[in-house]
């Protein structure tokens, strides 16, 4: 254990205060003795890196929005670790575990078989938002030992997520990782993304940010000072936090991992992270297509949600940018680099195998939809998406048209503009891909191998 946190364990009085409260046994769950401390944070963060993946709340069947990811990830690990916790609601009420609301409901050993828990899980998401967050937590310092999975960062009154693990190899863009969801809430799958956010606003406490914790006090729950908590600090918001740095993200990545990698090294590293992602996408085009083809999976619904990689594909495409920029900004031997592309084959179905180069070269025409055809899926139908993206954004160029026109010209005007900048960017790589009306799809005798 790093010389600090050793210092924090020994050095930190415990937050009991008033002894143990009275537990009825109409509340929520009980905590006993339990409380949170440091070594309690760390074992959250293990329990975080180790469990959450994509499909955590779809397996739980719980629906999630973007501020309930990191509402129900604390109260669930509290939970199974009979630990207290606590949420803020919109009318600013302190509820949770202690709540006795649910009292009618039966409980059960296993957290997601407990329906008294899960149904004040749920009621608590309901009552918690990005505006919330402020009060349930306290801003960090930035630095290996409390920017750990399961911390949060939140943007003012509209995103937020949880930290899901640390990359330290210079494998991924940022190494700071986070597990997102998008609105509205509902049963979803998590995406994983680099850390992206804007500069955080001191004057709600925004940014890097770590769960308060609840303590018995004068007879009641309640939060302990934001100053008390052993990772505060308001460095994030300060000038100097940024200087030397082109922005925000940039100086967490630095003062989370300062290695500077060798551009090879990189470059294996982002292969070999991109080849996991698209070896694990395989089954789930392969499972997507046997489940969704002809239109048995609309958009939206639950099984679209299970099979559609939006949010992978968003992952790759990110990791495939950053690829390519690591390439062409370092001058590397583009042929040394499509040998090592083309020595790795995908089998993406019965007899059909694409390289890494294919990939590389084509990433941009994956498409996410669980019911197109597997060829569409690995990007072997580029015509075909550029065609389809072409008359999208003609349809969004009509809605913009149509709706904005005469109520926000101003508006209208900008949003064509970056619509027809789409537009003109797909006419060209329908050019290059000498795709015609009358034969939408590339020959790919030179990209699809046959198994032998």
């Amino acid at each position: 254990m790093k010389p600090f946190l050793v210092l924090l364990l020994l050095s930190l009085p415990l937050f009991g205060f008033g002894g143990n409260p009275p537990e009825p046994p109409s509340q929520v769950w009980k905590v006993g003795d339990r409380r949170w401390t440091v070594e309690e944070e760390i074992l959250f963060a293990r329990w975080v890196e180790e469990n959450l993946d994509e499909d955590f709340f779809l397996r739980y069947k719980i629906p999630v929005d973007c501020a309930d990811v990191p509402y129900a990830v604390r109260w669930i690990y509290a939970r199974i670790a009979h630990l207290p916790a606590a949420a803020t609601t919109k009318n600013h009420q302190l509820i949770g575990h202690w709540s006795t609301h649910w009292g009618h409901l039966p409980t059960h050993l296993e957290w997601h078989k407990d329906q008294r828990f899960r149904r004040a899980l749920l009621h608590m998401l309901t009552e918690t938002t990005t505006r919330t967050l402020p009060m349930d937590t306290y801003p960090v310092r930035i630095d290996r030992d409390s920017v750990i999975p399961g911390t949060i960062f939140f943007i003012t009154e509209s995103h937020s997520g949880v930290i899901g693990r640390i990359v330290l190899d210079g494998s991924t863009l940022h190494p700071v990782q986070t597990w997102e969801a998008t609105t509205p809430a509902k049963l979803q799958k998590l995406n994983l993304r680099d850390f992206l956010t804007p500069r955080p606003e001191s004057t709600i406490f925004s940014g890097i940010v770590k769960f308060r914790w609840p303590v018995w006090e004068n007879g009641k729950w309640s939060y302990l000072p934001v100053t008390q908590h052993p990772f505060y600090s308001l460095e994030q918001y300060s000038k100097e936090f940024t200087e030397g740095h082109s922005d925000f993200v940039e100086a967490v990545a630095k003062r989370i991992d300062p290695t500077i990698y060798d551009p090879w090294t990189k470059v294996e590293k982002l292969i070999e992270t991109l080849t996991v992602y698209l070896e694990a996408r395989i089954p789930i085009v392969l499972e997507g297509y046997k489940n969704c083809h002809r239109g048995r999976c609309p958009e939206g619904s639950p099984l679209w949600e299970v099979y559609s990689t939006p949010g992978r594909d968003g992952r790759i495409t990110l990791l495939m940018d950053h690829l390519h920029q690591l390439v062409e900004s370092n001058a590397l031997d583009p042929e040394a680099i499509r040998n090592r592309m083309e020595s790795i084959l995908f089998p993406i179905g019965e007899g059909l195998m694409v390289s890494f180069y294919h990939l590389y070269q084509n990433y941009p025409w994956l498409s996410p939809h669980p019911g197109d055809s597997i060829e569409a899926r690995w990007g072997l139908k580029k015509c075909e998406m550029i065609l389809k993206q072409i008359q999208s954004t003609e349809r969004s160029i009509s809605f913009i048209e149509r709706t904005y026109r005469k109520r926000d010209p101003r508006y209208a005007d900008f949003a064509l503009q970056q619509q027809q900048e789409i537009l003109r960017r797909l006419k060209e790589e329908w050019g290059k891909a000498r795709c015609t009306a009358s034969e939408p799809f590339p020959k790919r005798e030179d990209r699809i191998k046959k198994k032998r």
